[in-house]
């Protein structure tokens, strides 16, 4: 004997008998159920912004309603509400406030040239939720639910913030996820809320603010000199608050050196990740002549899975291949890729002549061209096409606007029941 009391397999048999008991007495945890959504629509509707105007450029107008949905973690999430737009109230206690146990998408609706409301592949940015909740702690649900979501909330402010005589606009939605609960331990939080708005936008792309010259085109890029974004195995990957605050320290030094956004560089060799909160990708012939558009691989959870990146990258490997219908006489066919690159390969090619062109992609910026980098003090100049964009990025852009607005039918463009 060791002196240790033996379990009777009697004493087991209960053991399990209880723990399935205690099993059985946990409360269910409920999954977002769209089905059980209430709306209560606003008795002070707001007024709509005129196209291009201030108010639209300042996006702080939203609709007249939001979305809010609770979890609990006894409950899971509950029944989720469409309610008048207003402030959101919560205690200074709140995990959010101290933990950045917060997270969030972007993506729009767009009114059609055929009249139709659009989404364009929500379920990509659903997903990415789902992952980024996770990544902060925060609980997960079923994606096509959120999507069943957007779509009711669109469809109560769609025909009004986005009228059918008013073809070629768009929204911008936002929805977060945030731990809103009494709850300063450091620990998950036992509460949360998620809610999604509306804001009007601006053409970031192309458009001017009101009473102000026009810029040239294309996007200035400060190269990052100290500071670091995200870095392998952190959360880089995901759309977390906490990969924005600390950037805006550089973003904002860079404004007033003149430039509109700071490309990110990691490590000793310089890697290129992304600009600002966007993806970029540079179009450059190799030594060998070979044309190639390239930009940061996925691996290593630093560079976002932008919707825009992947649907950049899948139409050029469609049809920016040799024999396609859709390359244009003054367009060449060329290798896509995803790979770690360096500023000093940007550099190099630059010396060498073998830049073609550079551009951002990403729901706010869209599709943008970039003018110029800033590295190590020496501004490399980047070809501009016909002097407003490269010829890439245009054709790209045309080619993703046709979907957004109807232009031509796609399985990306997710039309909106209004009726």
């Amino acid at each position: 004997m060791n002196g240790h009391a033996v379990e009777t397999a009697s004493h087991l048999i209960q053991n399990g008998v209880n723990a399935a008991k205690a099993v059985a007495h946990e409360p269910e945890m409920h999954d977002l159920d769209v089905s059980k959504l209430t709306v209560s629509l606003t008795k002070s509707p707001g007024k709509v912004p005129e196209p291009n105007s201030l108010e639209i450029w300042d996006m702080k107008t939203c609709t007249d309603h939001m979305v809010k949905v609770t979890w609990t973690d006894d409950v899971g999430w509950h029944a989720p509400t469409i309610e008048p737009y207003g402030q959101l109230t919560m205690s200074p206690i709140a995990s959010c406030l101290h933990y950045a146990t917060q997270c969030f998408e972007g993506l729009k609706v767009y009114r059609g040239f055929d009249g139709k409301l659009r989404l364009f592949r929500p379920d990509k940015n659903c997903a990415r939720l789902v992952m980024s909740s996770a990544r902060v702690a925060l609980p997960t649900f079923n994606p096509k639910e959120l999507e069943k979501l957007l779509k009711a909330f669109i469809k109560v402010d769609g025909p009004k913030w986005l009228p059918k005589s008013r073809p070629g606009m768009f929204l911008y939605l936002r929805p977060a996820i945030i731990g809103n609960g009494e709850q300063i331990g450091v620990t998950a939080p036992s509460e949360v809320l998620m809610f999604i708005v509306a804001v009007s936008w601006p053409d970031l792309s192309s458009g001017t603010r009101p009473g102000t010259l026009p810029k040239p085109p294309g996007l200035k890029l400060l190269a990052s000199k100290s500071d670091v974004r995200a870095w392998p195995g952190g959360f880089g990957y995901a759309k977390v608050g906490a990969n924005y605050g600390p950037a805006f320290v550089s973003h904002m030094e860079g404004r007033k050196m003149g430039y509109d956004q700071i490309l990110w560089l990691l490590g000793t060799d310089y890697q290129v990740t992304e600009a600002g909160a966007s993806n970029f990708f540079i179009v450059w012939k190799t030594k060998e002549g070979k044309l190639q558009l390239v930009t940061a691989p996925l691996d290593g959870k630093v560079i976002l899975e932008g919707v825009t990146r992947g649907s950049v990258l899948e139409l050029a490997r469609q049809r920016l291949v040799s024999g396609s219908e859709y390359l244009p006489p003054n367009i060449k066919d060329l290798e896509v890729i995803e790979r770690n690159f360096t500023m000093l390969e940007i550099e190099e090619a630059w010396e060498e002549g073998r830049i073609v062109e550079a551009f951002l992609s990403g729901t706010a910026y869209f599709i943008t061209p970039v003018s110029a980098i800033s590295f190590r003090d020496e501004e490399i100049d980047i070809p501009m096409g016909d002097s407003t964009s490269g010829y890439y990025a245009a054709l790209l852009k045309k080619w993703l606007k046709d979907i957004m607005y109807g232009n031509v039918q796609h399985e990306w463009g997710v039309v909106i029941d209004e009726e």
